[in-house]
């Protein structure tokens, strides 16, 4: 089957919940490795933030079946090849994040926001939604705005599992109601 665009971003917003079980996974991932920072130590938080960064696409796709979707797009799918794309760039970003983190624990957390963020940028063209364009802009900005303020690694590590959330829930959310309406 030849998929237009819109067939395409359509089939991965039914597949996978619009993202939002992927975005609720990092969340968490975040969140733990925020508790961490604060409760253990910021180099302790960089290895739990890379551990659950490894189980985000398992968690989510979980979350995906407990929803009701079905966790996968539909076989032929170009956007398929886009997000595993997506996913290598982030992995080839990673070397250059831990080596931040080695020199001082809150510039990995900056620099993960930033990857991150960039790598949502991507899924604006994978789901068709422009809450990706926010939720991307939002994790670089938070990066952009922190680094210069030299703030405690902890801080780094809760922006991002605050605003992971909050963008998880919003698209939770506007997927519902996309299917409400569709």
């Amino acid at each position: 089957m030849d998929f237009t665009i819109l067939e395409a971003q359509v089939d991965m917003r039914r597949g996978y919940f619009s993202g939002a079980p992927g975005i609720l996974a990092s969340a968490l991932a975040w969140s733990v490795a925020a508790w961490i920072a604060v409760f253990v130590s910021p180099q302790s938080a960089i290895l739990a933030l890379l551990v659950g960064g490894m189980l985000i696409h398992p968690v989510g796709l979980l979350i995906c079946k407990m929803l009701g979707a079905r966790g996968s797009h539909s076989k032929g799918n170009p956007l398929g090849e886009l997000a595993g794309a997506s996913t290598f760039w982030m992995i080839f970003s990673l070397p250059l994040a831990y080596g931040l983190g080695l020199q001082n624990a809150g510039w990995f957390f900056l620099a993960m926001l930033l990857v991150i963020g960039g790598r949502y940028l991507v899924f604006a063209t994978l789901y068709g939604m422009r809450l990706y364009w926010g939720l991307g802009l939002a994790l670089a900005a938070a990066a952009f705005a922190l680094g210069p303020m030299l703030v405690p690694a902890p801080v780094g590590v809760i922006v991002g599992a605050v605003l992971e959330t909050v963008f998880g829930v919003i698209c939770l959310v506007m997927h519902r109601r996309w299917v409400r309406v569709g």
